[in-house]
């Protein structure tokens, strides 16, 4: 089947392809540049459709390599390239927060690319070192590489096990607000972390609040160069930066001069970070050939490519060998939290660029590109790495069509890694430290707490704890917040808000949970109905339970119904359901409660009046007062009939 391309402006300005309709698995495709992300049979290039559906849903690539248009190859290498010019620079500083050796950073750059090319569902999402997951790296792996490159490992079989298992639901139970109070606090962390850099300082402990006592009480041994030096980059990365925000868009209507002016611009400010530290490298270089350094550099990076090895499963200290269990025990909960946090990086950029872009994405593949990515970046000595925001706006800023740019950039961090080492000497520490607190502190969102307030006060509580807990350890914060989030949770299924109503003068009285019934809630709603029914100075004749907003229930709760109606008959009163949903209705009757009588609609139930008969178990009539425990009937009675003009009665069988 044929489809149609045309032009479109994609994001920045820069031009992007667009893939007509075209049918997929029974639903219509296109937006993105390569329609890649929508699942289904689809036709492939030659108008044959793929034998092996499962093959192409594992591997994404097999959707859009065969209909590849090379009119896209221009906009992906601009798009690798860019990223590239970004991530060269940042690995190099992410490293320093992780507590690795530069080159760490740059081993962890280029496998992701690569790996995620074949096995990832968004075409802007670029893999890599980033400053959330290097936080949590240097809390985790003791600044060891070893332990860092074994938490890769672990890491990346824990994410594809759950991309296997198809648990990326649990990504869900982390909530915006925990989210927010991490990032917020990871901002300040990693930033003031970096003020060692900027001032020059040795010896800073990397405990926050140790951090902040120790760099005001050491401010006076700053060193001139390294401070001047690492403002003026961070004055030009910020100038850079709103020059690229206010970058006014060049339609292609405009005079070949202006549009090359703005190509210009624009590539400078989206290549800022590696200009700067070029820049400042070549400073750097002019007073070492001078024969004086003021600045503080980054020192000798090793050659080369690094081994292709499986991780080492112990490691050897001048006190012995530690053994693999003692490694893993070492690591403790990040085992939970490096993967966890990893993943819902990825996703969440993943899902905001795909809306943004117009197609969809799969984020069980994207566990499994995470885990295999993280697993084969072991073997190159390469730390955890995720899905990077940053770097996957420059992607898309770009106007990339598909995966095939992350070829391009790990092809740029390999190069970079066989040719220019040496030059990377003379990167002075302040300008990566400048690098570093210019990625992060847009991720500080002081508009949340704002905004929480104004929508949901309750939710500023787990924002809080994990804002606060994250400063002293990075796991107590986000745990608590989880444990809290967790809570407010469990509450709101606990106490579901219970409306009650009185009509017919009250003598009906209409209770409508608001949500679903689970076991914690049943006795809320038991207080509820006995707190109006039994307690009133005019109690109720009929209690009619309305039950549209309960979509399923367990055995606890259909429990505490057939108590509710034994109490309720008891004190003689009826008990009737309406607006029962399929599911539901299905288990009480196969529940078989006594006297259990339903309505469809509310308005039946308003309309019908009952008879309530009570009888003994043997068969006989009881009177309505006796408190022999009976079975309760509910019998719709007629219109016509005399007892429908006004209450219900007792029917007297003897």
């Amino acid at each position: 089947m044929g489809q149609s391309r045309r032009l479109r402006s994609g994001p920045g300005g820069a031009p992007r392809l667009e893939t007509g309709p075209e049918r997929c698995g029974g639903r219509r495709a296109g937006g993105s540049c390569a329609a890649m992300a929508a699942p289904g049979p689809r036709q492939c290039g030659g108008g044959c459709c793929c034998p092996c559906p499962a093959l192409r849903r594992r591997l994404p690539v097999l959707r859009w390599l065969p209909r590849y248009n090379p009119a896209w190859l221009r906009l992906d290498l601009v798009a690798g390239l860019s990223v590239g010019l970004t991530v060269v620079p940042q690995a190099l500083a992410y490293a320093e927060v992780a507590g690795l050796p530069p080159e760490y950073g740059l081993y962890s750059s280029f496998m992701g690319c690569f790996v995620y090319c074949f096995l990832g569902t968004a075409k802007d999402v670029t893999l890599g070192p980033t400053a959330i997951m290097s936080l949590l790296v240097s809390s985790y792996a003791f600044h060891e590489p070893v332990y860092a490159i074994l938490l890769t490992f672990l890491s990346g079989c824990i994410q594809l096990a759950m991309g296997l298992l198809h648990l990326g639901f649990l990504l869900d139970f982390i909530s915006c607000p925990v989210i927010k109070g991490f990032t917020s606090a990871a901002a300040i962390t990693i930033s003031f972390n970096q003020i060692k850099n900027i001032l020059g300082l040795r010896g800073i402990p990397r405990q926050f609040f140790l951090q902040v006592f120790e760099t005001l009480r050491r401010i006076g041994e700053t060193r001139a160069g390294d401070a001047v030096l690492g403002l003026a980059c961070l004055a030009v990365l910020a100038g850079l930066r709103a020059m690229k925000s206010c970058l006014p868009r060049a339609a292609h209507v405009e005079p070949l001069p202006v549009r090359v002016s703005y190509h210009i611009v624009w590539t400078t400010t989206t290549a800022r970070n590696a200009l700067v530290v070029l820049f400042a490298g070549l400073v750097a270089y002019s007073f070492q050939v001078m024969g004086s350094q003021p600045f503080t550099l980054i020192g000798s990076i090793p050659r080369g490519l690094p081994p292709f090895r499986l991780p080492r499963f112990s490691m050897t200290t001048p006190n012995g060998t530690i053994p693999f269990q003692s490694m893993v025990e070492d690591m403790g909960v990040g085992l939970a939290v490096v993967p966890l946090m990893g993943l819902l990086e990825t996703v969440a950029i993943a899902k905001a660029f795909a809306s943004q872009n117009d197609y969809r994405i799969d984020p069980n593949q994207e566990l499994l590109a995470m885990g295999f990515a993280n697993i084969l970046g072991s073997f190159v000595s390469s730390y955890p790495i995720t899905g990077s925001f940053g770097r996957t706006a420059v992607n898309a800023q770009s106007g990339v069509c598909t995966p095939a740019g992350g070829l391009v950039t790990g092809a740029l961090v390999l190069l970079s890694l066989v040719y220019l080492t040496s030059l990377f000497y003379y990167i002075p520490k302040a300008a990566l430290a400048a690098v570093i607190i210019s990625a992060v502190v847009p991720m500080f969102d002081a508009g949340i707490f704002r905004t929480l307030w104004r929508v949901k006060r309750l939710d500023l509580v787990p924002l809080c704890v994990t804002f606060l807990l994250c400063f002293w350890e990075i796991q107590y914060g986000i745990m608590a917040g989880m444990l809290v989030s967790g809570i407010l949770l469990l509450y709101s299924i606990a106490r579901p808000p219970v409306k009650v109503s009185e009509v017919l003068d009250g003598d009906m009285l209409f209770v409508q949970p608001w949500s679903s019934l689970h076991f914690p809630a049943v006795e809320c709603l038991r207080d509820a109905v006995c707190s109006h029914a039994l307690t009133a100075a005019s109690p109720p004749r009929s209690v009619i339970l309305d039950c549209c907003h309960i979509s399923s229930i367990d055995y606890t709760v259909v429990a505490g119904l057939a108590e509710l109606l034994q109490e309720l008959h008891k004190h003689g009163l009826s008990l009737a359901f309406c607006s029962l949903q399929d599911p539901v209705l299905q288990v009480l009757l196969s529940a078989g409660l006594e006297g259990f009588q339903h309505f469809p609609s509310r308005e039946e139930a308003a309309q019908a009046p009952v008879l309530l008969v009570r009888m003994r178990p043997d068969g006989l009539e009881h009177p309505l007062g006796s408190i022999v425990p009976a079975v309760s009937l509910l019998v719709p009675v007629p219109h016509n009939s005399p007892l429908a003009a006004g209450q219900r009665k007792v029917l007297d069988l003897r």
